[in-house]
């Protein structure tokens, strides 16, 4: 190569490495005008895709990577990355074995193999073969959180809770600031207990439910961090004696996490305990009632497409909300939105609105959503927060799964313990949300077909 040609990919390599994505992105395509065979490039310009959420472009961009040099170690990653994103479990799992062949002492491959198999439903492989890594690993905790996702996932719960105790090591998650010390799970006779939230607020509506086995502890009383947008909403949650918005002075002498409780339950009794009893006020239902009140006559489905914009894997488990115009068509629906967040923008623009009743923009808190999802005949939502609240509520809901759900849901089945009114509705390969919403139509139209038989009774 020229001086001026080794110095622009320089440059891009550069401004990559420094964050300037654009600059990075424009760099690598002049480069690549003029290098069409340069494997690294392709590679680096495949992961700076794959960063912006561009992962068709990343997965081209990596195959020509690997086509040129299948036998760089950090090529086949990071093709085995993009693959492992869009759910060719098959490709990434040969890709993870061949590097490991190759270099049997790399801690991340494990790590990923055994995600990769958990991906495919594999999950006795997986167990097997993070359980085997991690002692020749022992202090990476990529190999552990894998482990405790897969044990979730394989319904081996009190194992996978412990398991997850890793989860404050890996630095995703920032520990609550407290002067109170950690509760060390021995008993509570005379002290009160503060149990700490974390995660989403979906993690908080699923996991309240485990804090009356404090009560086998003999504690004094039981305090429940809240964040103000659920407060009203976990008002009638069992176990606490006090919920708020703010740690009170002298009112606690230990603390634990939410997330902490499964295990004790799990001990005990292998079943899934009830969800989580939920408050929904008077001013709340009488709002949903005002909103609904003109379409009382119809089928009332309440919709949401979307989590949290934040959340690192919401554009698999996400889909667009003109997702929902196929349904629109239907007679004697009338669909409200129960989403709030910033891709209301979007529903807003196009005119959804017009012919998707926006429910939630004005909503003030989720008791407010909860209020509504009580006046619906049906749900349909993303894996989201939304989802738990109607799970918990018992109202009929249909949750539209993307292939590698949460692990919650497994791989595999309609039906959920956690959520005995819910029925899942599953992506039958990647991406392919025209055919959930295929098999949503399907049923939703036989659900009619019932509402109507039911209605003339």
């Amino acid at each position: 190569m020229g001086e001026q040609i080794t110095a622009l990919r320089a440059r891009a390599c550069a401004a990559h490495r420094d964050g300037k994505l654009a600059e990075a992105r424009a760099g690598y395509a002049a480069f690549l005008a003029q290098v069409p065979d340069d494997a690294g490039i392709w590679s680096n310009l495949g992961a700076l895709f794959r960063a912006g959420a561009q992962h068709d472009l990343a997965l081209q961009s990596q195959e020509r990577a690997y086509r040129l040099n299948p036998d760089d170690k950090g090529i086949a990653n990071n093709l085995a990355n993009i693959l492992s994103d869009l759910g060719q479990y098959d490709r990434v799992i040969a890709l993870r074995e061949r590097i490991l062949a190759r270099d049997p002492a790399d801690h991340n491959q494990k790590a990923m193999l055994g995600k990769a198999l958990r991906g495919a439903g594999r999950y006795g492989e997986a167990i097997a073969a993070l359980e085997k890594a991690i002692p020749q690993h022992p202090g990476e905790h990529e190999l552990k959180i894998q482990l405790a996702l897969t044990q979730l996932a394989d319904r081996r719960y009190a194992a996978g809770f412990r398991t997850y105790d890793i989860r404050w090591q890996t630095g995703e998650l920032t520990p609550r600031k407290t002067s109170l010390p950690k509760w060390d799970g021995g008993p509570l006779d005379g002290k009160s207990v503060l149990v700490l939230p974390e995660q989403g607020f979906g993690d908080a509506v699923t996991f309240a439910r485990f804090i009356p086995v404090l009560r086998r502890f003999n504690p004094a009383r039981i305090l429940l961090l809240c964040e103000k947008p659920l407060m009203r909403l976990m008002q009638d949650v069992q176990g606490p004696d006090w919920i708020g918005p703010e740690v009170p002075t002298g009112g606690a002498d230990v603390w634990t996490n939410m997330m902490d409780l499964p295990p004790l339950h799990f001990d005990h009794d292998k079943a899934v305990p009830p969800p989580t009893r939920l408050h929904v006020p008077a001013d709340s239902r009488a709002r949903a009632k005002a909103i609904v009140a003109p379409h009382k006559s119809r089928f009332k489905i309440g919709v949401v497409w979307c989590g949290s914009v934040t959340y690192r894997g919401n554009a698999f488990r996400s889909f667009h909300h003109s997702q929902f115009h196929a349904l629109l068509d239907i007679p004697d629906v009338q669909m409200f939105s129960l989403y709030k967040g910033p891709e209301l923008a979007a529903f807003q623009q196009d005119g959804t609105n017009a012919l998707i009743v926006d429910a939630a923009g004005t909503d003030r808190d989720f008791a407010d959503c909860a209020a509504m999802m009580q006046e619906m005949d049906l749900i349909i939502t993303s894996c989201t927060a939304t989802c738990h609240v109607a799970g918990s509520l018992g109202v009929p809901t249909w949750t539209l799964l993307h292939w590698d759900a949460f692990w919650l849901w497994q791989h595999l089945g309609a039906d959920s313990p956690w959520y005995p009114n819910m029925r899942l509705i599953r992506q039958s390969r990647p991406r392919d949300w025209d055919g959930v919403f295929a098999k949503v139509r399907t049923r939703l139209l036989a659900r009619l077909a019932d509402w109507k038989k039911e209605r003339r009774a």
